[in-house]
């Protein structure tokens, strides 16, 4: 992945706006506008802070900020404020920018961005960008991961929980696992169709849901293709192995999991149910169309290019 450079020296400054999500990961985030104030380069930029006050907020701010012609737009918050950010950005001119203050923050951590607001700063004075793969799901955007199954389940649950970080995230998945019954699911990917029963299915455009818990280690956001996963469910006993093989980023040598590259996939459920779009769960219809939209987001990165 080849990265660019917007530091040239310019006359206008480039105008950014950081879009702050005040909830999330559960973490105060009212120090932030200071932390911006003294670590922005004010030479070359000039920018506005706006804090969301709804669910959706990001996406109606990050659209006027569009129609203003802002040159960078940042999301301040987790994997959903990502999303509602940059599905508005998707083939637009405006680069998105990321300081991952969520709980899981997947997509930070695919890009290797820092999670510290200090260091996610600096990586936006420097001005890398780069060009990364979006996908969508019945035409509805995502950038890192979507799913289906116990995957949903998850996201659904997780979303409700009082408690956010990596301990509360474990606590849904073991409350929620041994009840959870696999689901059938008619698949068409490549040509072909195949009827299986799966814990989950998950398209995957980077490598992870969060946490670092990669369920498509060798996925890549500048390919053309998702990594279709199908999880079968595991016996309980061999939870740990799975588990391990998840933190290890071994999980496509499981057994349980098979992995298949594709640019488009198709998905028939028995009835619409929840679907995981980037961490948040969205009730869907029973027929769910799959595609990858490549290289359509600009993106601010550091040296992820080089890899």
């Amino acid at each position: 992945m080849d990265t660019k450079n917007d530091d040239k020296k310019e006359s206008i400054k480039k105008k950014i706006i950081f879009i702050i999500n005040p909830i999330s990961g559960g973490k105060s985030t009212g120090n932030i506008p200071e932390s911006i104030a003294s670590g922005i380069d004010s030479e070359k930029f000039e920018y506005q802070v706006i804090f969301t006050k709804f669910a959706g907020h990001a996406n109606k701010i990050a659209k006027k900020a569009v129609e203003a012609k802002s040159d960078i737009i940042v999301a301040v918050g987790g994997d959903g404020t990502v999303n509602e950010v940059a599905s508005c950005l998707i083939h637009q001119s405006p680069a998105l920018g990321i300081i991952p203050v969520g709980s899981g923050n997947g997509l930070a951590r695919h890009l290797g961005i820092p999670r510290t607001v200090d260091k996610a700063i600096q990586l936006i004075n420097k001005g890398r960008y780069t060009y990364i793969d979006t996908a969508a799901i019945n035409n509805k955007p995502f950038i890192s991961i979507a799913g289906v199954g116990y995957d949903a389940l998850i996201a659904k649950k997780f979303s409700k929980s009082k408690k956010r970080g990596f301990s509360s995230y474990l606590k849904v998945i073991a409350l929620s696992f041994i009840k959870y019954k696999p689901k059938k699911y008619k698949i068409t990917v490549n040509g072909k169709t195949l009827n299986t029963k799966a814990l989950f299915i998950s398209f995957a455009n980077s490598n992870q849901f969060g946490y670092n818990a990669q369920i498509a280690p060798k996925a890549k956001l500048n390919d053309g293709i998702l990594d279709l996963c199908i999880a079968k469910k595991p016996r309980l006993l061999e939870m740990p192995v799975v588990a391990n093989l998840v933190l290890l980023k071994m999980i496509d040598k499981s057994p349980y999991v098979s992995i298949i590259p594709a640019k488009e996939v198709v998905i028939e459920r028995k009835k619409g149910k929840f679907v995981n779009i980037d961490g948040e769960a969205i009730k869907m219809k029973k027929k769910l169309e799959v595609k990858v939209i490549p290289s359509s987001l600009k993106i601010m990165i550091s040296d992820y290019g080089k890899k």
